[in-house]
């Protein structure tokens, strides 16, 4: 079983009368992405900050790897990697010696440069002017400086604002990389829900300051999918399904829901063909990061 290296166990925050964090539990675990979902206003941001002991949570208790931040703050701290705001660069240096400079700083090893150069593709561009790069080059730089460490969680607040879609696709591939081969925790905050479906291993959705929802992302390489049938005979559809496939399926509107495994689905077709059942539509049902977000949020409708 992974281990957890991000924990929060009902965290509370208030603003004066205002409470902005309301009893907020969550677990994140060695090589799982993240994603923590809410509306504007919702408390994404106030989290991330009391994660990161910007400022302090009123009760509770927020660890990471094992340290508690509050009584083991500079251990807890060296297990993080996190972007906040814009990264801390200097545009008239290089990208590599912005990496030299902080290296040094933290007393890294400066092959760890290299590597991390590599990591987020940015070999070719190292020796370019920082005020050269594009925005998602910045972006990918500053994630490099995160990285030097070598982090267990990585924490990246609206990571993708302002991103191409070029820009948007280079960095979740990265981020897959660091996660999923490199076995860092990414704890998220994003608006774009799609990006986030993309990306994500299993997402919260807060709201109000409480925590709504948390659920696990099917992918499209998942075995299993949800479909609809469309036929004109529904009845004799059903039957067939259950007697050849064991399979239970559900009317919605004269259309067939079933759930099943994704290598099942041409034997299905094929035998609905032998029994010259007229197949008009065969549709994947996603349960998408949208529905599950407008759900918990009832419309994600939040000002400011």
């Amino acid at each position: 079983m992974a281990k957890t290296v991000l924990e929060l166990k009902n965290v509370n925050k208030t603003f004066g009368k205002r409470k902005v964090i309301d009893n907020i539990s969550l677990d994140v675990k060695e090589g799982e992405i993240y994603g923590f979902l809410g509306p504007n206003g919702s408390g994404k941001t106030t989290t991330i900050k009391m994660i990161l002991r910007m400022i302090d949570l009123d009760s509770g208790e927020i660890r990471v790897n094992g340290y508690d931040t509050k009584k083991e703050f500079e251990k807890a701290m060296e297990c993080i990697g996190a972007i906040v705001e814009n990264p801390d660069m200097y545009k008239y240096m290089s990208g590599i010696d912005n990496l030299k400079l902080h290296a040094r700083i933290r007393n890294i090893d400066q092959k760890r440069i290299q590597e991390v150069l590599e990591l987020v593709e940015l070999k070719d561009r190292a020796k370019d002017k920082v005020g050269k790069y594009s925005l998602g080059m910045k972006q990918r730089l500053g994630l490099a400086l995160t990285l030097l460490h070598k982090p267990k969680v990585l924490i990246l607040d609206e990571p993708t604002n302002g991103l191409d879609p070029a820009g948007i696709k280079k960095l979740r591939d990265i981020l897959k990389e660091i996660s999923h081969k490199k076995g860092v925790a990414v704890f998220v905050s994003s608006h774009i829900l799609s990006e986030m479906q993309l990306m994500c291993d299993k997402v919260a959705v807060i709201d109000n300051g409480k925590l709504m929802k948390v659920e696990e992302i099917t992918h499209s390489q998942e075995k299993v999918e949800k479909l609809e049938i469309r036929v004109k005979e529904t009845e004799k559809t059903m039957n067939i399904l259950k007697e050849k496939f064991n399979i239970e399926s559900n009317l919605i509107e004269n259309n067939i829901e079933i759930t099943v495994q994704t290598e099942e689905v041409p034997k299905i077709i094929k035998e609905l063909a032998i029994a010259d059942v007229e197949i008009s539509a065969v549709i994947p049902k996603e349960h998408t990061l949208e529905e599950i977000f407008f759900d918990a949020t009832e419309g994600g409708k939040k000002d400011e």
